[in-house]
């Protein structure tokens, strides 16, 4: 039984079960129970019914045969309502439980109508894409940097050099817990020590030994240590420096970059790979502003449980990437002090243009009557495997099977319809 709610796109549906399937799953869940029930008298598994309900009552064994048979309901109600386009993740509720039936209620979320509004002509410029000579220069630099070498040298420690130091701090003349370190490796200039420390080793030579005189910061994390003067015994072992490679032939030979050979050929392909990346983004903003244009002339009511659902899927993809990156979604909570609510809230925005972006080019296939052939999906499943390297099997259950690479090919053609009319 259907029954429409107030909002169009939300189906409230019952399903009852009642009968023999009804009695068979009470009789399963008796067994199931019985098997663990104590009762003077009785093995495990032995007590007749009417002794177990006596002691344990009813209520439990008809809430366990209910959800025994929600899967049953479920499937049910999408057999009963294929004509419906479910957008999200119905809800269920148990409407009603007694000895003679159940009635799950489920709470749909349908595709919502859409009026497609102008998307052709909609005056939207792409950016025009240029390179500098100034960012050449910057990437050329760029290029050089990722081949500087680190070499010892026998001066004088600079700002920038790289020194491998003992040190050893007091206050008030006694070593204190965490101010000792051998072999350090120290890079002056990063200020990765207290503040004064590093500026005090510019001018040391090798095997030089050198007091210095600090303050910790009034917020450092030691209560002893927090804004007290302090001493520290330095002697410098090694002093390197960082060689920056020059334009000339063993330069572009380390390189191993094919056709490139002078300074003129490393700019003009990095002119290139600039341009290209600029075209990229270019074309992506291109897209996005003419999704955003259509978007305002589109006519929808979005269903609430659709975004809900899109900032679900973004959440999983997040979760995804942290651990990717060594980091759980409960860590990342804590470093940044706050919730699953906060990022919720915080992805509504993003979750609401990619939903009304998909309603557009949707409303678009239709519009364009976008078909494809079954041969053409096929060879584009073959390619996408061969591309990431899988059996085509399991690239499709990954994928989400043939239909998905069949929504995605349509969808990138209803794009390539959006941009071909502007």
């Amino acid at each position: 039984m259907a029954k429409e709610k107030e909002n169009k796109n939300i189906h409230e549906i019952t399903i009852k079960i009642e009968g023999s399937e009804w009695e068979g799953a009470k009789d399963r869940a008796f067994k199931e129970a019985n098997k663990k029930a104590k009762i003077d008298g009785f093995r495990p598994g032995k007590a007749p019914k009417d002794i177990f309900i006596k002691k344990y009552g009813e209520d439990n064994l008809l809430l366990d045969a209910a959800d025994a048979l929600l899967q049953v309901a479920y499937a049910k109600m999408l057999e009963e309502n294929k004509d419906l386009e479910i957008v999200a993740q119905p809800e269920v509720h148990l409407k009603s439980l007694s000895k003679e039936a159940v009635e799950f209620t489920f709470i749909l979320t349908t595709k919502p109508d859409v009026i497609l509004g102008k998307y052709k002509k909609l005056g939207v410029k792409k950016e025009e894409v240029t390179v500098s000579k100034e960012e050449i220069d910057k990437a050329v630099e760029e290029t050089r940097t990722r081949y500087a070498e680190s070499v010892l040298k026998d001066g004088k420690v600079e700002n920038g050099d790289t020194v491998v130091i003992d040190f050893e701090g007091f206050k008030d003349g006694i070593p204190f817990d965490g101010g000792k370190g051998e072999n350090y490796s120290l890079t002056i200039g990063s200020n990765t020590f207290i503040p004064g420390f590093e500026e005090q080793l510019i001018g040391m030579s090798k095997d030089e030994e050198r007091e210095i005189q600090v303050t910790f910061p009034e917020e450092y994390h030691s209560e002893d240590l927090k804004g007290q003067p302090a001493t520290f015994k330095v002697k410098v072992h090694e002093i390197k420096t960082t060689v920056i490679p020059e334009l000339n032939k063993d330069f572009f030979e380390d390189l191993g970059m094919e056709g490139i050979d002078s300074e003129e050929s490393l700019r003009k392909q990095l002119e290139e790979n600039i341009k290209a990346h600029k075209e990229h983004h270019a074309e992506d903003h291109f897209i996005d502003s003419l999704l955003d244009e259509a978007i305002k002339n589109m006519k929808v009511e979005i269903p609430d449980a659709m975004i809900e659902e899109e900032v679900s899927r973004m959440i999983k993809q997040y979760d995804e990437n942290l651990r990717m990156q060594g980091i759980t979604l409960e860590q990342f909570y804590q470093f940044t002090n706050s919730d699953e609510a906060a990022l919720r809230d915080q992805m509504k925005e993003e979750a609401t243009k990619r939903v009304s972006s998909r309603l557009l080019l949707e409303a678009i296939m239709k519009e364009e009557k976008i078909e494809l052939s079954k041969e053409d999906v096929e060879k584009e499943a073959d390619d996408l495997s061969k591309k990431y390297n899988m059996k085509k099997e399991d690239f499709l259950n990954a994928f989400g099977g043939l239909d998905m690479v069949e929504y995605d090919m349509k969808m990138r053609k209803a794009i390539e319809i959006l941009r071909g009319n502007n």
